[in-house]
């Protein structure tokens, strides 16, 4: 896969604020400067396309200067949870705010056979991103087996505390707790009374 094909792209997931179902959004940059954007849930996949045309439009709608400004609105609304979607028998309303001066998409159900080819361009996709940021060694922090939560700090170096530095002395066996300075009491014992 080419670097310039893969910064035009976006893949993110979409979690549908009304039922909270979980999808894949995606949008890829063609090369005609028509920008296609879709979503699946893993079996059904719903895409559009917008022209050049279109595109400047949407640009002048929502003051947008760019492609990638468009698909970062997308990215963002999705990722911001304010997404929902309305699926119909072989189109899906995409609506990425409440408002209804938000934008909203409408998008066409794929075939089975076009949308398992998209699936696996997606999976081909991700798979290749994973390695690039593999290449270029910034998997040392992200493991998909291992969450980041559970990672052992026991050999990692201690953090320094950063404030003021308060001089504690070390308090010896039979030290007052209440008063430092002085030596605890010891409990009376009573008097014993020997016969001798």
């Amino acid at each position: 896969m080419e670097q310039d094909s893969e910064s035009k792209s976006v893949l993110c997931t979409l979690l549908d604020k009304n039922d909270q179902s979980k999808y894949v959004f995606f949008t890829q940059k063609r090369s005609a400067g028509d920008v296609s954007i879709g979503f699946t849930n893993g079996e059904d996949v719903w895409k559009t396309c917008h022209s050049e045309e279109n595109l400047s439009q949407l640009f002048k709608k929502f003051s947008l200067k760019s492609t990638e400004d468009y698909t970062f609105k997308l990215k963002c609304a999705c990722k911001a949870g304010r997404a929902f979607v309305k699926l119909q028998e072989d189109s899906a309303a995409l609506h990425l705010g409440a408002e209804p001066t938000d934008l909203s998409l409408s998008l066409l159900k794929l075939t089975d056979s076009e949308g398992k080819t998209e699936v696996k361009d997606l999976l081909f996709k991700m798979a290749d991103s994973l390695q690039q940021l593999e290449s270029q060694g910034s998997t040392s922090s992200f493991n998909p087996v291992k969450s980041p939560q559970k990672r052992s700090t026991e050999f990692e170096p201690r953090k320094q505390h950063k404030g003021p530095v308060v001089a504690v002395r070390k308090r010896f066996p039979g030290d007052s707790l209440i008063n430092p300075g002085t030596k605890r009491k010891k409990p009376a014992t009573g008097v014993a009374f020997d016969d001798e």
